[in-house]
């Protein structure tokens, strides 16, 4: 399962934490919004509506840079402009992966007389709650401002263990596990997240179907070639 695809599942199963952690509290009811723009194969990673004709919260994920980003995002804004022309828009990117490359710090596109302003989320940057009334941001914890991810893990599955419902455990489980990947030895994550049972969640069977097809995908290729190497 596509990393940023298990940060679309969290935004739209927690859409109130993402807008209190990027926007501060905000008015009730917060709601997610369809995030197909448009009748063209295009659609944001979440849209969120943040109260009453308040406004939208519009979140892409990305893993790495890109430089398509400014130009989508001022897509993005464009068509969110063309449904909800009544409502103001704040568009934030958020990179998952720790880089050195300047595009993580480029928020805005130009060109000619059109100008358009987002904002950017370096995980790496930031320091995130670290309790278990802020689970949507659980999963992230690993990738975010800490000195020693190992533990920064340990501390998260002790605070997943604590959480009552136990098909939200599995869930944000699973998140933390493949999302910890992009910072961690798979090893080292299996051996600390161990007393968590995440089997039965939607996440971690995706997840593995993702792996087998890829794998599959692999051993295909490696035996043509090894057919053609013979032959």
């Amino acid at each position: 399962m596509a990393y940023d695809n298990i940060c679309k599942y969290l935004a739209e199963r927690f859409p109130e934490q993402f807008a209190r952690w990027l926007m501060g509290e905000v008015a009730l009811p917060v709601q997610l919004l369809p995030t197909e723009l448009s009748e063209e194969p295009m659609r944001a990673d979440s849209v969120i509506l943040l109260g009453l004709q308040q406004g939208i919260l519009h979140l892409e994920f990305q893993t790495d840079p890109d430089p398509e980003i400014p130009f989508r995002m001022a897509d993005y804004r464009l068509r969110l402009y063309r449904k909800y022309p009544q409502l103001s828009v704040r568009q934030v990117v958020i990179y998952l992966r720790k880089t050195r490359s300047q595009r993580v710090f480029q928020t805005s596109f130009r060109l000619e007389r059109l100008s358009h302003e987002f904002e950017v989320v370096r995980l790496w940057e930031c320091n995130l709650p670290a309790r278990v009334d802020w689970p949507a941001l659980l999963p992230f914890r690993v990738l975010s401002q800490v000195e020693d991810p190992g533990e920064t893990l340990r501390e998260v599955v002790a605070e997943l263990e604590r959480l009552p419902e136990s098909s939200e455990q599995r869930e944000l489980a699973a998140a933390t596990a493949v999302l910890a990947g992009l910072a961690l030895d798979r090893g080292l994550i299996r051996q600390i997240m161990r007393s968590l049972d995440m089997r039965e969640s939607v996440i971690y069977q995706e997840w593995r179907a993702e792996a087998l097809r890829e794998g599959l995908e692999a051993g295909r290729k490696e035996g043509l070639q090894l057919g053609l190497q013979q032959g």
